[in-house]
């Protein structure tokens, strides 16, 4: 059993441990991409974009359609730079749970239904980096290793 645990276990995880780093920068991009330009596009289609707010019956549309428009926006550039994701991430996942709320509701009839959304993919994403973090290639980490070393007296020479 121990040599079953090893070859099917131990082993994987040693060599995907090589490209930890990968799985977060692959999802910052992907769905910062994706956030970046939909929020794009709704801010330059906001009288559209309203009127699907307001059929959605989403309170105060005229205010939450820009501001929702550039949650995504800003979120999603936030995320491809690796900065500040874990409170990019945060309101996204938000946004997430208010769109199958306010638009799918009436089409969820059972468990598998409401995971087969889009968007609770992208609400299950965004909240695995809220938690998770952007990884060692982004402007979070950079300014972390920058900041802790000059807070321990050693600055750091560019």
């Amino acid at each position: 059993m121990r040599t079953l645990t090893h070859w099917l276990i131990d082993m994987p995880e040693r060599l995907s441990a090589v490209f930890s780093w990968l799985p977060p920068l692959v999802a910052r991009i992907v769905v910062g991409w994706v956030f970046l330009w939909t929020g794009w596009a709704k801010l330059n289609n906001l009288p559209q974009m309203i009127q699907n707010f307001t059929d959605w019956g989403i309170p105060f549309p005229h205010i939450m359609t820009p501001f929702v428009s550039g949650v995504e926006f800003l979120g999603g550039l936030l995320l491809l730079l690796g900065l500040f994701t874990r409170l990019a991430a945060t309101p996204l996942v938000v946004v997430m749970a208010v769109a199958v709320i306010a638009a799918k509701l009436d089409q969820i009839d059972s468990l598998e239904t409401l995971l087969g959304f889009e968007e609770v993919a992208y609400m299950a994403l965004f909240g695995w980096l809220a938690v998770a973090g952007p990884g060692p290639v982004s402007l979070d980490r950079l300014l972390q290793h920058a900041f802790s070393d000059a807070s321990r007296g050693n600055p750091r020479r560019v």
